[in-house]
């Protein structure tokens, strides 16, 4: 029997002395096998262990490709290029923020409330704060504890947290197959493997947990019910009442992150099965990302392990942005910020849908990110370096999958960034981008 190694090593040895050019496309599985004389199981080790050494991307009804840069890893741009125009991150700007920090900064500097913002806090920061987080975060049926909620410096440090508290090394956690690319990189350096798990029009699929599960024992999901990043999907009330009917038959726990649900009405996961979720949000994207705080809202069986988690990891909130989140869940600030921003992601989402077009657009016409399909003449990883090189920056499909090399043919724009006028001018930068067929036209526009 072949061994499927020295066949990826051929095609390596191939790839590296240009027999096969980057951007070639190498025949389906079958054919493959039947050129090389080995068997289709065989052939299909060889696609995953060339995707695995970063020589190929897979992109789902298309096949597989060489890559066009073999020498840059697959990995999401971790900050915008200088200059360019932000459609990566979905943090927005508004004046009203301005007002917010003002007032806010203002309270806080009044006799007596400086030296409380300047005291260290534990993961539990005060009976205040935790009162005041938990009014906030209440919606519909879910009415979190206030002893069960935490406090983290940021979303991804609560997150870091959470992971950690609910998974040792080698163990498994169930999440979409293309989900927020942070929780990929905190999963690796925790040792977690996480487990893509088949979806449809409103997320997760319960049947795929099951399966997932009953294959090898799951330590818990990840999940974005609301708005999921990046492809804007949210769970109906029924799909919310079945995966919590799962989370009870397998006794398995969810972690709901809930960044994006304040630009939704939909009642958290938490609502219907409070014991079994784990909710996870933040003031970064509610009120803004240079001054925020994480909120953990637990079930009273996880509180004083996540609280532990939160204190070796060194992840709680200082006191001042505790001062200032707690000041602006509690005077009103976040609620008005949220209703701002509600009518500034559906505009801009208006705005984006007019100038991209007839183009394939999905997502939630009120997130603040859309998912744009590309046609044939394109594949993601070079539509996003040709939109890079016109100074737009966007993030190609494959910074969100979870499993390498099976990522579809697409990118995700963030629209939350840029000033309404830039986005507009690279929207439309991108439409006319997506009708270029060759790298001449692409250098005339540029």
């Amino acid at each position: 029997m072949t061994d499927y190694r020295s066949v990826a090593d051929a095609v390596a040895a191939e790839i590296a002395s240009g027999q096969i050019k980057p951007g070639h496309r190498l025949p389906p599985q079958r054919a493959f096998a039947y050129e090389r004389g080995i068997a289709v199981s065989t052939a299909s080790r060889v696609y995953a262990e060339l995707a695995r050494r970063g020589l190929t991307l897979g992109e789902v009804g298309r096949g597989t490709y060489v890559r066009s840069d073999l020498s840059a890893p697959v990995r999401m741009q971790p900050e915008p290029a200088p200059g360019a125009v932000d459609l990566q991150r979905t943090h927005s700007n508004l004046p009203e923020q301005d007002v917010v920090l003002t007032e806010g900064l203002a309270a806080l500097s009044r006799a007596g409330a400086t030296g409380a913002a300047l005291n260290q806090y534990g993961p539990a920061g005060t009976p205040r704060a935790r009162a005041v987080a938990a009014r906030f975060l209440a919606r519909g049926d879910f009415a979190p504890d206030p002893d069960g909620v935490l406090f983290t410096g940021n979303g991804r440090q609560g997150l870091a947290a959470v992971l950690a508290a609910l998974a040792r090394p080698g163990d498994r956690i169930g999440c979409e197959p293309l989900t927020y690319p942070v929780v990929k990189g905190i999963a690796a350096r925790l040792g977690i493997a996480l487990v893509p798990l088949a979806l449809d029009a409103e997320g997760i699929r319960p049947d795929a947990i099951l399966q997932a599960h009953r294959a090898a024992p799951l330590s818990g999901l990840y999940l974005q019910p609301t708005l999921q990043n990046p492809l804007g999907l949210t769970m109906g009330p029924h799909r919310r009442s079945e995966i919590a009917a799962v989370l009870a038959q397998t006794g398995l726990v969810a972690i709901e992150d809930a960044v994006y649900s304040f630009l939704s009405d939909a009642v958290p996961l938490a609502a219907r099965a409070p014991g079994r979720t784990i909710v996870i949000d933040s003031l970064s994207k509610r009120v803004m990302p240079g001054l925020t705080v994480g909120l953990i809202a637990s079930p009273p069986d996880w509180t004083d392990r996540l609280s532990a988690s939160v204190r070796q990891g060194g992840w709680a909130a200082t006191g001042f942005p505790l001062a200032a989140g707690t000041h602006w869940m509690g005077d009103g600030s976040a609620v008005r910020l949220a209703v701002v921003k509600r009518a500034d992601a559906v505009a801009r989402q208006n705005l984006a849908r007019d100038c991209l077009g007839d183009l394939s657009i999905g997502g939630d016409p009120c997130a603040y990110h859309l998912w744009l399909d590309l046609p044939e003449t394109w594949r993601a990883e070079a539509y996003a370096a040709a939109a890079l090189r016109q100074g737009i920056a966007i993030t190609p499909a494959s910074a969100f999958a979870i499993v390498p090399g099976h990522a579809p043919n697409a990118v995700r724009l963030a629209l939350a960034a840029p000033p309404r006028d830039d986005l507009r001018r690279a929207l439309t930068a991108l439409r006319r981008l997506v009708d270029a067929r060759d790298d001449q036209m692409i250098d005339e526009m540029g």
